[in-house]
C-alpha cells in the first residue's frame, strides 16, 4: 500500500485525525481574503468580454508572426479611421495566424478594414476571413448565460434539499458554490482572459464538479451523525470532522487526476494555440476544480457544522458531551480544560476529584477481597471434584 493510501486508511479508521472543523475560522479567513482579492480585480479591471457577448467583427489572416506583428496590425486597422472603431484587439494564434477584433461596423467599414489587414499580411482580401456579431445578439447571449447560472443554482438547492432533507446542507453547498464562482471570475479579471461562451460552459462544469465533491462529504457527515442526539459521545462538529478526514484522501486523489489533463489542455491552448475556446475553457476548469476541492473540504462542512450546532438539540448534545468529558477528566485526575468545564455547566469538578482522592486507600494498606470467606471455611480442606471419566467407579 502506498504512503498516501496508508494515511487514508488510518484517517478512515480514526487512528489519525486533523481538526478541519475546529480550525474553521482560519479557512473562513483565507476564503474571505481570496474573495476580496477577486472582487477588487473584478471591479477595478472588469471582465474582458469577448465579441460573443458585446458584439463586434472578428478578422483572421495567415501571416508569419514576429515580435512586431501585434503593433503593426493595430496601427494598420486604426489608420482606416472606420466609424466607431475604438481600440482593436489584436492577438496572435500560434506562429502563423493573427486575429483582430473590433466593435460593430457597417458593411463599408468592414470591407475597408479587411482590405487593410490583407495588405499588411501580404495576401488577397478574400483570404482574410471575417465574422460579424451584432451587439443585440451578444447581449442576448449574456442574458441567457446569467439565466442559466441562476437556474442551475436554484436546481442545486432543490436537489440537495430533497436528497438530504436538510435546508442547512443546501445553504452550505450554495455558499460554497458562490465562493467558487467568485474566485474563478476574479482570476479571469486579474489575468485578463476573454470571457466567451466556452468560459460559461467551464464555469457550469466546475459547479457540477464542486457540487459532486461536496455531496460526497455531506453524505458521509449524514452517515456519521445518524442518531447522534441519542448519544453523548460526540458532538455534531466531531462527527463532521471525522467525515472530512474519511473523505479527504479521496478528494485529493480525484482532484489531482482531474487537474493533470486540464492543466495540459491549458498549456496547449495558451502556449501553442495562443487563443481560442480551449484556453478559455481550460482556465475556468483548472481554477474551478482546485477551488471547488478546497471549498468541499474546508468550507462547506464547516459551514454545515456552524449551522447545525445552533439547533437546540445539538446545543443540548454538546452540553452532555462536555459534561461527560469533564467527569472523565476528573475521574482520571487530569485538569479539565476551560472549554470542557464551561460546556459541562461548570462547578463540581474539584469536589469530585478531592472526594475520590480521599476514598483511595493509603499506600501499603491491604485491599479487602470483594467476597471475604469465613474463618472456619479458611481452615477446612475444600472438596475436590473427580474427573467426569472416573465418576461412579
Amino acid at each position: 500500500m502506498s504512503k498516501l493510501g496508508s494515511i487514508g486508511a488510518k484517517l478512515h479508521r480514526g487512528e489519525v485525525s486533523y481538526d478541519f472543523i475546529g480550525k474553521r475560522k482560519l479557512w473562513f479567513a483565507v476564503s474571505l481574503v481570496l474573495v476580496a482579492i477577486s472582487l477588487v480585480g473584478l471591479f477595478a479591471r472588469g471582465l474582458a468580454l469577448g465579441i460573443e457577448f458585446k458584439g463586434g467583427v472578428e478578422y483572421q489572416a495567415n501571416v508569419r508572426v514576429t515580435s512586431s506583428t501585434v503593433d503593426d496590425f493595430t496601427n494598420v486597422v486604426k489608420a482606416t479611421n472606420a466609424k466607431d472603431l475604438g481600440d482593436p484587439i489584436v492577438t496572435t494564434v500560434g506562429s502563423d495566424q493573427v486575429r483582430i477584433q473590433t466593435r460593430p461596423l457597417d458593411q463599408d467599414d468592414i470591407a475597408k478594414v479587411r482590405a487593410a489587414i490583407a495588405q499588411q499580411a501580404g495576401v488577397a482580401a478574400n483570404q482574410v476571413s471575417n465574422s460579424q456579431i451584432g451587439a443585440s445578439w451578444g447581449s442576448q447571449i449574456a442574458r441567457q448565460a446569467i439565466i442559466a447560472l441562476i437556474v442551475f443554482v436554484f436546481l442545486v438547492f432543490l436537489v440537495i434539499w430533497g436528497y438530504f432533507r436538510e435546508p442547512k446542507a443546501s445553504a452550505a453547498a450554495i455558499i460554497a458554490l458562490v465562493h467558487d464562482v467568485l474566485i474563478t471570475v476574479g482570476v479571469y479579471a486579474l489575468i485578463g482572459f476573454d470571457v466567451t461562451p466556452a468560459t460559461v460552459i467551464g464555469v457550469l462544469t466546475i459547479l457540477g464538479y464542486s457540487l459532486y465533491d461536496t455531496v460526497v462529504v455531506f453524505d458521509k457527515v449524514r452517515e456519521n451523525t445518524r442518531g447522534i442526539t441519542g448519544s453523548n459521545r460526540y458532538t455534531y462538529s466531531d462527527a463532521a470532522n471525522l467525515a472530512v478526514n474519511q473523505t479527504v484522501v479521496r478528494s485529493i486523489n480525484t482532484t489531482l487526476i482531474a487537474l493533470m489533463p486540464v492543466g495540459s489542455i491549458l498549456v496547449v491552448g495558451t502556449v501553442v494555440l495562443g487563443t481560442g475556446p480551449l484556453k478559455d475553457l481550460s482556465l475556468a476548469l483548472f481554477v474551478g476544480i482546485a477551488v471547488g476541492a478546497y471549498s468541499s473540504v474546508f468550507i462547506a462542512p464547516a459551514l454545515l457544522a456552524v449551522f447545525k450546532e445552533r439547533e437546540p438539540g445539538m446545543v443540548a448534545l454538546r452540553k452532555r458531551v462536555m459534561s461527560k468529558r469533564a467527569q472523565s477528566a476528573a475521574a482520571a485526575g487530569t485538569p479539565v480544560p476551560a472549554a470542557a468545564a464551561a460546556g459541562a455547566g461548570g462547578g463540581g469538578t474539584t469536589v469530585v476529584t478531592e472526594a475520590r482522592k480521599q476514598d483511595r486507600p493509603k499506600a501499603g494498606t491491604p485491599v479487602p477481597s470483594a467476597r471475604p470467606r469465613s474463618s472456619g471455611a479458611a481452615g477446612r480442606p475444600q472438596p475436590t471434584r473427580k474427573p467426569r471419566s472416573k465418576r461412579g467407579k
